[in-house]
């Protein structure tokens, strides 16, 4: 490329650069403006720069690579482990859940056995604690005092867990406004109810405690008292022999409950027993409410004047009023007797007897088992008599004694009886 030269006179001028290529005899030449040189030069530059910055990145390419593979693999892992932590976080829920379901249906299921064993108990004492009650044994503790299943009727229906069976549920707990589970809500009210359940069966165990020692305490009351006019249970008996507190040992498979029971069932029974003999042996008024008009032992006679011994005691009563059996047994006379008028004479057993003299009316027949209040027959005046009146005898094998004594005992033991 030939370079212009610049004349002096009219100063330098800009001519346009030429390019020669010569090739043997050929000669080419290219004109060349400055744009064009210009051009070309930012090409030329750019060009490089591309060059420089495309190999740059091919010499640091691998190292990027590496960095985001190691950012992406750290993310993952991240990742990963996060989905484990929440993996291990819902199980341990799931199974809470189960456990508290598990727990939840065990609770039910014995409070369900316990209320059953509390109708089976109801069942089992109503016909006793009936039975008691429609004799009269219990005086000093009413049968009602016993807690039974219409009672605890607010602690069975409170809720129909126990009146269903619990459903099985891995959804965790709903919260309320208060954020209180409803889970924990039913352990209130199963421990709500557990302990209205254990007040029932301690009330349960402390009556028939009570029922046992009432009848015990009325039973061995009518046995003393009967002991003082010389009469006692027979030895084949349930009220004597030998015995003592029901101690079950740890190994027997009685409940509690059956122990407690069958200790109130003994002295229900023995009770039964000493009113039974209580009411062989007259000790009852044979008319109620009249006055006696003359005791027993010596007296001056009413028709003689004279002292004469009195057999008996009279009561003043109105012609017509009827006479009751002072105590159970069987009628060994009823008939005219001499000086004793119409009478009538029972047979009670323990060799005790009574008589009633100067009846205006008989009613029963030899023979005839008499019970405790039968009538007998009428006040009267017939035999050896002033006026209407009772003649009434106690005898002891035939030997004639004070009644006041047996009447007395009667008066001690209108509450047992």
């Amino acid at each position: 490329m030939k370079k212009p030269k610049n004349t002096s006179i009219f100063g330098s001028t800009n001519e346009p650069h030429t390019i020669i290529i010569a090739s043997g005899e050929t000669i080419r030449h290219f004109t060349m403006k400055p744009w064009m040189a210009y051009l070309g030069g930012t090409l030329a530059l750019g060009l490089a720069a591309s060059y420089l910055i495309a190999t740059s990145y091919l010499i640091f390419r691998d190292d990027l690579i590496t960095g985001s593979v190691a950012r992406q693999a750290r993310l993952q892992q991240a990742y990963e482990d996060r989905i484990a932590a929440l993996r291990i976080q819902l199980d341990r829920v799931t199974s809470r859940q189960l456990l508290d379901q598990k727990l939840m249906d065990g609770k039910v299921s014995e409070l369900i056995q316990r209320q059953k064993a509390l109708s089976e108990r109801t069942e089992k004492l109503a016909p006793v604690l009936e039975n008691a009650g429609e004799a009269g044994t219990l005086t000093s503790t009413g049968t009602n005092a016993v807690v039974n299943s219409d009672d605890a009727e607010g602690f069975y229906g409170i809720d129909p867990i126990i009146t269903g069976p619990a459903t099985t549920t891995r959804k965790p707990a709903p919260r309320d406004d208060k954020g209180t589970r409803s889970t924990d809500k039913a352990e209130l009210l199963l421990k709500s109810i557990d302990r209205s359940l254990t007040r029932i069966e301690s009330l349960q165990a402390r009556q028939m405690m009570a029922l046992s020692n009432t009848a015990y305490e009325n039973a061995d009351r009518i046995i003393d008292a009967l002991a003082r006019t010389g009469v006692k249970p027979a030895p084949g008996d349930a009220a004597t022999g030998t015995g003592g507190p029901l101690l079950l040992t740890s190994a027997s498979p009685v409940s509690g409950f059956d122990s407690q029971y069958t200790d109130l069932d003994e002295a229900l029974h023995r009770l039964e027993i000493a009113r039974s003999l209580a009411k062989s042996v007259p000790i009852a008024n044979p008319v109620p409410g009249m006055p006696v008009s003359s005791p027993f032992g010596s007296r001056a006679d009413p028709l003689l004047g004279m002292i004469a011994f009195h057999s008996g005691m009279d009561f003043r009563a109105i012609s017509g009023s009827l006479v009751q059996a002072t105590a159970s047994g069987i009628v060994t006379a009823a008939d005219y007797n001499g000086g004793y008028g119409n009478m009538v004479e029972i047979d009670h057993g323990n060799g005790l007897a009574t008589r009633y003299g100067h009846l205006s009316q008989i009613f029963v027949r030899v023979g005839q088992r008499i019970n405790l209040g039968d009538a007998l027959g009428k006040v009267g005046s017939t035999g050896r008599s002033t006026g209407p009146h009772l003649h009434y005898e106690v005898r002891r094998n035939g030997a004639a004694v004070n009644p006041v004594s047996f009447l007395a005992i009667g008066r001690q033991l209108a509450a047992q009886l």
